[in-house]
């Protein structure tokens, strides 16, 4: 029975009207992102040929997903790229640097994967800067790994670029990477379309129950339409196909396709199987590899139309290379793919050919898997972890010697572990364990476990996993069992008081009792005994040991990568001792270096340590540029970092109930992910929250929650002084004289302006008549010459209201007003108006703060604007906020309209610097 041409496209109408919308926002100057999902054979590539002829004026890009190339790395990117490397010099040069190695075309250090994402949106927008480019990517759930990563950063990160991207996959499958983008689910035809494309494919008259049998069986799907009647018989149609269930469908097309290659001679059906092991769709590569196996050109036209082989390969449908593939004996694929090794360039392409010398091995072959292990080298170097993951996994298989095999284990679960594919570092660890370890093999399946469980969830688990390795390690190796130490103890902070086992006080223990190296100590060492020290001696015993620590971190003599590992917890012992210089520069150091390196899961950290302190500081503009670069930091690279930096910002601010609702959020989440630690930070965001807005009921137990939770910490004991003020003023002296005893402690062991400033005022609340005049005068002296302002104001306002009410309203209102003016320039709203009120009280007028221009703009429009204010251009907005120039400039349109400004000049005026509006204060 002869099958003729279906028409262009039958029906589709509301799927059409999506795709020219999609057309329609990119030449109004937006970008647009469109998922088509349905079954195999229902239409999508179809849907695309459409929205490709409706393109007028695009530039069309496209590639494919090809089932075979799955495991080499950034395969697809290098297909949509390709085209467009003469605009890669526009890019910024670490951009540039990160996409030529990601590509191939340069060497350099690995680049992080968001950073060659960064670089593809930027190459995008850069061209259709000349005209709207259309990206087709179909059969996405084919891509490799990490083309799939990229696109889908891609796709999450346009907005005013002109570039649309739609992509077709298959509904059976689950691309997180393009999870959450709008979607456009693709179902069958409906009945009359589907009878007239039924019609328009077999030329037999059918009897209309015939036809509507064959209709229903096949749900409408136009190419089960047109293929499975196919080679039946006109007296067995009356029979139907056979009811399909929903799974089967797809798998039936290929049953058909695969009759279809059981009528074919053996040299065609050789020559679609060599076609079908080959994704490169190279004719001269192909017919290279016809001539080794004995094929002739002749073979290509005894396909069927299978195949068609010009100056391109195209099968009539991806189920063909899928079908064609599975149909093959294994002694054929194998044939075939030692063919496609033997004429690939092992100098141009030495990975394809080490993946089809791979595919072609029978059994284990050392020399085929030492190629592949080379193959991941290369993988690796280019930022292609997946990739590195799958080859090293192939080697494993193909590897007899079972002291080998376990080395090449360990090394594909490592590279499985930096991947993110946690599962299969998990069963490559089994493999591992099964063969013969030795003592340091032992010991590294251990710390790979633990850095499993601390990569997916920086919980409660984590920290005895790397208790136990580092115990293991200990007399295997030092410097590695010290390095693994330092690691449980950051796992053991991130996790609390919700650590399942291997407490902080457990690490530290075993830290004291374990062998130290040789002098003289790095300042990891010198971090890792002064943590120690905390739970094992005391403050007085640690605090010189980790000011030595955070000094040294804050200088040169600290290597990048050490910083990068550790820098987050030399700023926890900087803050420890009340040190917050040493905090701010050896934060600003990590975010610089880790800005730099296009370490962004480093750099999630970083920017959230380095936003805290901003607040502290009371640069409130730029700890919220912080908070929106690490809001973007984690939504790009999925990291598990609670909203440190929002929780300090939103307890100064005084917003409510924005505040309570992260608050709340906060703590639900966190306790689920078992991180201890950021609940204890929502607490006490929460306690400086109700004590700034003068609801010392709800202050009290949020302070108390907050302090008792590991105690030692820092956080801990900057809630005791928000525990003091909300006990003095609810009548619970006892409670606050227990926390300032605490507080004392901490703050008289340092010893330096800071923790003595908070001491000072804390007491004064707990005292009376000159003792407490004479404290808050010290207070007030000693925060004066630390950058914490928000402190200093604050206890200004303590000290005018207890002025107030010991009966001295013109002394009170020279503090009032001091204290008023210093928290509304800083932007600390509910303290400032908890300070008019005060004012309002002693007979003194107060304006309330009039609405500015600026409050107009959104959080990411103000975040941009200020960036643009300091002096970055539009590329360097972009590389901080991963977003393209393009985007960037079309913000800064809408911010110059709202705050009624022409230029960035103006932007000076609209937003002054904290420094400006401090002095204006």
């Amino acid at each position: 029975m002869a099958l003729r041409r279906p028409p262009v496209l039958l029906g589709r109408a509301g799927e059409r009207q999506v795709l020219d919308r999609v057309l329609e926002n990119v030449r109004g100057g937006q970008s647009a992102v469109l998922v088509v999902r349905g079954e195999a054979g229902v239409g999508k590539t179809a849907l695309l040929r459409y929205c490709a002829r409706q393109a007028s004026g695009f530039r069309v890009a496209r590639i494919a997903g090809v089932e075979s190339e799955m495991e080499l790395p950034f395969a697809g990117l290098h297909q949509l790229c390709a085209p467009m490397l003469g605009r890669l010099a526009a890019l910024p040069e670490p951009q540039q640097a990160a996409l030529g190695v990601a590509l191939g075309l340069s060497s350099g250090p690995p680049p992080d994967r968001f950073l060659v994402g960064l670089a593809t949106l930027s190459l995008l927008a850069e061209v259709a800067s000349e005209r709207p480019l259309l990206c087709f990517v179909d059969d996405a759930q084919w891509l490799d790994v990490a083309t799939r990563q990229v696109l889908g950063f891609v796709a999450r990160r346009l907005l005013a670029e002109s570039v649309a991207f739609v992509f077709a996959v298959r509904d059976s499958t689950d691309e997180s990477e393009l999870v959450g983008l709008p979607e456009l689910l693709l179902g069958g035809l409906p009945d009359e379309d589907a009878r007239a494309l039924l019609a328009s494919g077999i030329g037999a008259r059918l009897d209309g129950r015939v036809r509507d049998r064959l209709v229903e069986e096949t749900r409408g799907n136009p190419l089960a339409i047109l293929e499975l009647p196919r080679g039946l018989a006109a007296t067995q149609l009356p029979g139907g196909l056979g009811l399909l269930e929903d799974h089967a469908l797809p798998r039936r097309i290929e049953e058909s396709f695969r009759r279809r290659l059981e009528a074919l001679a053996e040299e065609p059906r050789r020559l679609l199987l060599l076609v079908a092991a080959e994704p490169v769709d190279d004719p001269l590569l192909v017919w290279r590899a016809a001539e080794r196996l004995g094929i002739g050109p002749s073979a290509a036209d005894e396909t069927e139309g299978l195949l068609a082989i010009g100056e391109s390969v195209a099968f009539l449908h991806p189920l063909v290379r899928s079908a064609v593939y599975r149909s093959a004996a294994p002694p054929e694929r194998r044939a075939v793919h030692r063919a496609l090794a033997e004429v690939t360039d092992a100098g141009a392409d030495a990975d394809r050919r080490a993946w089809h010398l791979a595919a072609a091995a029978a059994g284990p072959d050392e020399e085929v898997a030492s190629e592949l292990e080379r193959s991941a080298g290369r993988a690796q170097a280019r930022g292609g972890l997946a990739a590195a993951a799958a080859f090293l996994r192939r080697s494993v298989a193909l590897t007899r010697d079972p002291a080998r095999r376990t080395d090449r284990a360990l090394a594909a679960a490592q590279a499985s572990l930096h991947a993110g594919a946690f599962e299969a570092a998990l069963a490559l660890l089994a493999a591992a364990e099964a063969g013969p370890l030795d003592a340091l093999e032992r010991a590294r399946v251990d710390l790979l476990h633990a850095e499993v469980a601390y990569a997916q969830n920086r919980g409660s688990d984590a920290p005895l996993l790397l208790l136990r390795a580092a115990g293991r390690l200990e007399t295997l190796d030092v410097r590695l069992a010290r390095d693994t130490y330092l690691d449980a103890w950051s796992a053991a902070l991130f996790a609390g008081q919700l650590a399942s086992a291997g407490s902080l006080l457990d690490v530290s223990r075993a830290v004291r009792a374990a062998p130290h190296p040789e002098p003289p100590p790095h300042p990891s060492d010198l971090l890792l005994d002064g943590f120690a020290l905390v739970f094992t001696e005391g403050r007085l015993s640690a605090t010189p040991v980790l000011r030595r620590a955070a000094t040294a971190f804050a200088g040169t003599e600290v290597s990048v990568a050490e910083v990068l590992r550790w820098g987050w917890l030399a700023t926890a012992a900087a803050v420890y001792v009340w040190d917050y210089d040493t905090c701010l520069a050896v934060a600003t150091r990590e975010v610089r270096i880790a800005r730099d390196a296009g370490a962004l899961e480093v750099l999630a950290v970083g920017v959230n340590v380095l936003g805290q302190a901003a607040a502290l500081g009371g640069d409130f503009g730029r700890a919220a540029l912080l908070v929106a670069e690490a809001d973007a930091v984690t939504e790009a690279t999925g990291a598990r970092v609670a909203p440190y930096a929002a929780l300090v910002l939103a307890a100064f601010r005084g917003q409510e109930p924005v505040g309570s609702k992260l608050i709340d959020a906060t703590i639900a989440e966190a306790t689920a992910g078992g991180q201890g630690t950021a609940v204890q930070y929502a607490h006490w965001a929460n306690a400086v929250l109700m004590n700034s807005l003068g609801r010392y009921e709800e202050a009290l137990p949020a302070a108390v929650a907050a302090s008792d939770d590991t105690p030692e910490l820092f956080v801990a004991t900057w809630a005791l002084s928000e525990l003091i003020e909300a006990a003095s003023r609810t009548g619970n002296p006892e409670l606050a004289a227990g926390a300032l005893d605490r507080l004392l402690d901490s703050a008289n062991a340092s010893a330096t302006d800071w923790g003595l400033g908070i001491a000072a005022r804390s007491r004064a609340l707990l005292s009376e008549g000159d003792a407490a005049e004479g404290l808050y005068r010290e207070a007030i002296d000693r925060l004066s010459l630390t950058r914490l302002r928000p402190e200093l104001a604050r206890s200004h306002l303590l000290y005018g209201e207890w002025l107030r009410r010991v009966g001295r309203r013109v002394d009170a209102r020279e503090q009032l007003r001091t204290a008023h003016e210093l928290l509304a320039a800083i932007g600390t709203e509910a303290f400032a108006e908890r300070a008019r009120r005060e004012l309002v009280a002693t007979g003194e007028k107060v304006r309330k703060r009039a609405v500015e221009a600026r409050d107009e703009l959104t959080p990411q429009e103000d975040q941009i604007a200020r960036l643009a204010r300091d002096g970055l251009s539009n590329p360097e907005i972009g590389a901080r906020l991963f977003l393209s120039p393009r985007t960037v400039e079309w913000h800064l349109g809408k911010v110059f309209t709202k705050l009624g400004i022409s230029s960035r000049m103006g932007l000076h005026d609209a937003l002054p610097s904290p420094d400006q509006e401090a002095a204006r204060a």
